[in-house]
């Protein structure tokens, strides 16, 4: 039975699997069949356990932090390959590893409590479309985070485009995100939008990202700026992800079943 008394053992081999298809696409010259396939067979092995902890729970494994960092690490597999696939960085499966593995560890070093519970709120039809997109969304944008800090060390304004690719389909699905948040709010406390210390966050990640968007199509502004602009936009994702938490004004949030109780 897959419960999270066994995470450590796909955890393990999750990692280890990404490692190998890193390791294989810095060592090719050319994108390399075997990073692809390592790097699909790590996400597989982690997407199986995901779907068994859903099983054993009977309820989607979003609930917690310690979930949703699951769901992060998966995609996050997903748009590392994918950004290899398509731009054949060879690198950039090594980042996407490090992050991937970064959340990985927190979660065997700090677990958390994964019961069956699922509150009221979280009884919605809107609960897993909002919070898998987040996280894909997070995830993709976690990809141009990699390539503004390789762009800003590197000083290579060519990466700029494959960025404007990434925060193009980031953001999309993060307004997304946040429209299905907005009817889901309406459905569970009767207002779209209330202003909530993590909603605040959200439009302070989502204004970041806009405007990047808009400096790339209509202002003039140098390539380290826009990495700058990047590298700070995600770090407003991460706390409206799971910084906002620690925040004072956030102890009466209307969202805190996404902490542990």
């Amino acid at each position: 039975m897959i419960n999270w008394d066994n995470f450590y053992v796909f955890a393990t081999l999750s990692v280890g699997l990404w490692l190998a298809g890193a390791v294989f696409a810095l060592r090719s010259s050319t994108r390399s069949r075997m990073a692809v396939g390592f790097t699909i067979a790590g996400i597989m092995v982690l997407g199986i356990f995901i779907a068994g902890l859903w099983e054993y729970l009977q309820r989607p494994p979003l609930r917690t932090m310690g979930e949703t960092r699951l769901w992060y690490s998966f995609f996050m597999g997903i748009a590392g390959l994918l950004t290899y696939i398509r731009w054949k960085y060879r690198w950039i499966l090594s980042f996407s590893t490090l992050l991937s593995t970064v959340f990985v560890v927190i979660n065997l070093l700090k677990p958390e409590i994964h019961d069956q519970s699922l509150m009221p709120a979280l009884q919605s039809v809107w609960f897993i479309p909002h919070v898998t997109v987040y996280m894909f969304s997070y995830s993709v944008l976690g990809c141009a985070f990699i390539i503004a800090v390789t762009g800003l060390f590197c000083h290579k304004e060519e990466y700029l485009q494959t960025a404007d690719n990434l925060v193009y389909a980031g953001v999309a699905f993060l307004s997304i995100g946040m429209l299905l948040g907005s009817l889901w709010a309406k459905e569970a406390w009767g207002n779209y939008w209330s202003w909530d210390p993590k909603e605040t966050w959200a439009v302070i990640t989502w204004m970041g990202y806009l405007i990047y968007i808009h400096l790339r199509l209509f202002g003039r502004v140098g390539s380290k700026s826009l990495y700058v602009l990047l590298i700070f936009s995600f770090l407003a994702l991460q706390m409206c992800w799971y910084g906002v938490n620690y925040l004072p004004a956030a102890q009466q949030s209307i969202h805190l079943y996404n902490r542990n109780n």
